[in-house]
């Protein structure tokens, strides 16, 4: 997973030079072969290069593009549409382990590495259909006309100026942003990772412990396709208050988890998780389009997700030392509950930000529309006895 998110500014480089579509192909196409070639060893070293760097790295290849190509189709409702599509990940938190189950029961994990090859292979037949609108409907709206050609060509992405696109940096509310979502997300994977192993040392009588996992991914679901819609209905960058609002829920569940004594208690917490986690995902783009803009969103949300990728690879190894310190994870869930009620308070500036750059941006247009009027009044004032002159001199 941290490979995944890592590798994502320099996806999105190549999202900007090559496209969605020539990107999310290749991207699948080397994920593919990553996961088949992991078929075939027969001991864990090579699974770092074939699985943990080669499927990985086409994993991030493929899910990025996926994020952006929504921008081109929606305006009006990219946040539904956005939980819609992030919503396939929590249908397989649902679905995929009991898969795996029945496969490495009934095969061994080779063979379910090849039949899991079949998604891949799926993916990289949907890349071709991410087909790119922008451009077309820009150079529409702009009013070029001509044959199918010139408009062909329109379609194309014009290789950007500068290959990293720092200047993203230089907007406050963004800058902000990309710094309080890694800040938030150090405690994150920590459940996602140790909690079937908290839930047996706890509850050792629970046949069904996988069933936690589960909750978070069907709420998580319905908290993608919910609060998606929601953000339509929330105007500009005050979307980032549904984020607020998720990690402030995502970092007061994580505390609760070690004070469930009763497994129905903890099922409660884990739906609630799940629900805002939702929130936070499903949301991301569309605040990425709000910060930037269409046209360097692709590299902003590249950027993002890979300062995330260090925070979600430290966290869960931090909370697996404490508890082989400690003897107990209590300690490691009050500790992951923390960052995200820190990411949280800083991500609550981003509103103020953007409206005070908003008022200066516009001070300063008013200022120039009034000194360009002013332009016009003296140079009309200035030419006014020389056009006197010549009414004269006609009438004359």
């Amino acid at each position: 997973m941290g490979m995944i998110f890592f590798c994502c500014p320099i996806v999105s480089i190549f999202t900007d030079i090559f496209g969605c579509r020539k990107t999310a192909v290749v991207g699948a196409a080397i994920g593919f072969i990553g996961l088949m070639s992991s078929s075939f060893v027969s001991s864990i070293e090579p699974l770092y290069l074939t699985y943990g760097i080669i499927f990985a790295s086409g994993c991030s290849f493929a899910y990025q593009p996926s994020l952006v190509i929504l921008g081109h189709y929606f305006k009006k409702r990219l946040g539904l549409v956005n939980g819609i599509v992030t919503a396939g990940s929590s249908l397989f938190t649902i679905l995929l382990p009991l898969l795996l189950r029945v496969l490495t029961e009934n095969l061994d994990l080779f063979y379910t590495l090849r039949i899991l090859c079949i998604f891949m292979f799926v993916l990289f037949l949907a890349g071709f259909t991410y087909r790119p609108l922008a451009p077309s409907v820009r150079a529409k709206e702009s009013g070029v006309k001509g044959g199918n050609r010139s408009l062909f060509s329109k379609r194309k992405f014009n290789p950007p100026k500068k290959i990293f696109n720092f200047a993203i940096f230089k907007v406050t509310a963004y800058a902000v942003w990309a710094v309080g979502i890694p800040l938030a997300l150090f405690g994150y994977f920590v459940p996602y990772v140790h909690l079937v192993k908290h839930v047996n040392e706890r509850f050792k009588e629970e046949t069904n412990k996988e069933v936690v996992l589960m909750c978070i991914g069907i709420t998580s679901g319905v908290g993608r396709l919910l609060f998606g819609r929601i953000a339509d209905y929330v105007p500009g960058v005050k979307k980032v208050y549904l984020q607020v609002l998720s990690f402030v829920f995502i970092g007061l569940m994580s505390m609760m988890i070690p004070l469930c004594n009763v497994f129905g208690a903890l099922i409660a917490v884990c739906l609630i998780m799940g629900l805002f986690d939702g929130c936070f995902i499903s949301i991301m783009a569309p605040i990425a389009f709000e910060l930037v803009g269409a046209q360097d969103v692709s590299q902003a949300i590249g950027f993002l997700l890979g300062f995330m990728s260090i925070p979600m690879t430290v966290g869960p190894p931090i909370a697996g030392l404490l508890r082989e310190k400690l003897g107990s994870y209590d300690v490691a869930f009050y500790l992951a509950g923390v960052p995200p009620l820190i990411g949280g308070a800083i991500l609550c500036l981003i509103p103020w930000i953007h409206s005070k750059k908003q008022r200066e941006i516009n001070k300063t247009t008013a200022g120039e529309k009034m000194e360009k009027m002013l332009e016009n009044q003296n140079s009309l004032l200035s030419s006014s006895p020389g056009i006197l002159k010549k009414e004269s001199d006609s009438v004359i």
